[in-house]
């Protein structure tokens, strides 16, 4: 650990916050603005969507420019993105609306990568460490950014939330600064080897470790996007969604101070489906207990760790499907992949939801997960079995 993964870890925290603010308000605004209530999640689809296409423009400026003039683009993104998003709130248009959450995932997909810095500046041992420690960042940003909404979705009455916006705009703009002190590798130079794509993912460990993170981020996104709105059905307020959000981004992030030695003490696989197992008992106490509010926190909260556990899992494992030269197009095809999937569940979470109900929501969970863990599993062993020939 070195001052520059600290400062990224602060860099994470800000960024963070700004999401899981957005979090708390996207469905709620979305069903007030929205004449289709099935779109009331379409705000957070078309910023997941952004999210996911931020890592071709993002592998584009860290190959030629280096991380630092990407992470200033994402903070820019991230500042345009609560601009406009107030301008929606203001007009009361949720066509601007949405054009703010392109904005705001282009910040935030950026803003992603922070995670694979910390990898390139700590040491080969306390790479799953460093990744984790940045990560954690959003244990500040579960307390900022839901504490934001609750004390400032009021400040310019009649309209609620418009003072949020406008309040979120000062984090990228402290993460731009913090910025300017942090020591980041330069850019790439091109190399005689060309990246094959196509020979990087048929690789056990590339696809194992998206499909760990693709699982992971999905499934939590497809719960966590309608459960403010559910709330709100069963007769919950403002700040009790609020309060749920902030104990779920707590539960993502908390674990993430020792989720790194827990890898390095018990190995990635077991870890990852740990993360699975919890992600059922999630769905579990959704179904099978009233929908009291201590329901929705435990809820969430077990949805937070097993996120965690499989998206570091999953992330560590990408840190050794790769050789030094393919890494900026290993990671951006990684979370291309990843938050493409991200942004399907979250306008299918809203459908869902409007469609099937709370219970088909959460059933469509269980699937996925099943999957994720069977090929975990499978590829630990696939690694054992090869481990003697490697060795000799």
């Amino acid at each position: 650990m070195n001052r520059n993964v600290y400062l990224l870890f602060c860099c994470q925290a800000l960024m963070n916050a700004v999401m899981s603010g957005q979090t708390v308000m996207s469905a709620l605004i979305g069903h007030a603005l929205a004449v289709d209530k099935a779109l009331n999640t379409l705000p957070m689809a078309i910023q997941m969507t952004a999210t996911m296409t931020a890592s071709i423009p993002a592998s584009i400026v860290f190959a030629r420019l280096g991380r630092k003039p990407g992470f200033w683009l994402g903070c820019a993104g991230s500042l345009l993105g609560s601009l406009t998003f107030a301008l929606g709130v203001w007009t009361q248009t949720f066509e601007v609306y949405c054009v703010g959450a392109v904005f705001a995932g282009l910040g935030f997909g950026i803003a992603q990568h922070l995670r694979f810095a910390a990898a390139e500046v700590a040491a080969s041992e306390a790479r799953a460490r460093a990744i984790a420690l940045v990560m954690a960042g959003g244990v500040l940003a579960a307390i900022i950014g839901p504490e934001i909404v609750k004390r400032t979705n009021m400040l310019l009455p009649p309209l609620m939330f418009l003072g949020t916006y406008f309040c979120l705009t000062i984090l990228p703009l402290i993460s731009a600064t913090l910025l300017i002190f942090i020591r980041l590798p330069p850019a790439m130079r091109q190399v005689a080897t060309p990246v094959r794509f196509g020979a990087i993912i048929v690789r056990p460990g590339f696809i194992t470790a998206v499909v760990s993170s693709m699982v992971g981020y999905g499934t939590m996104n497809l719960v966590m996007a309608s459960t403010p709105l559910q709330m709100l059905f069963c007769g919950f307020g403002v700040n009790a969604s609020a309060d749920v959000i902030r104990a779920h981004s707590i539960a993502m992030f908390l674990p993430s101070f020792v989720t790194g030695r827990l890898i390095q003490r018990f190995g990635v696989h077991p870890i990852i489906c740990i993360g699975a197992v919890l992600t059922a008992l999630c769905v579990a106490a959704n179904l099978l207990f009233p929908p009291l509010l201590a329901t929705f926190m435990v809820a969430l909260a077990l949805l937070g760790i097993g996120w965690n556990f499989m998206f570091v899992g999953g992330t560590t494992l990408l840190a050794a499907a790769h050789d030094p030269h393919e890494r900026v197009r290993v990671q951006a095809t990684n979370d291309f992949i990843v938050f493409g999937t991200v942004a399907c569940t979250a306008f299918a979470s809203g459908a869902i939801e409007a469609t099937g109900g709370w219970t088909a929501l959460n059933l469509v969970v269980v699937p996925p997960t099943l999957v994720a863990a069977a090929l975990v599993i499978w590829h630990r062993f696939a690694q054992a079995r090869l481990a003697p020939a490697a060795a000799q």
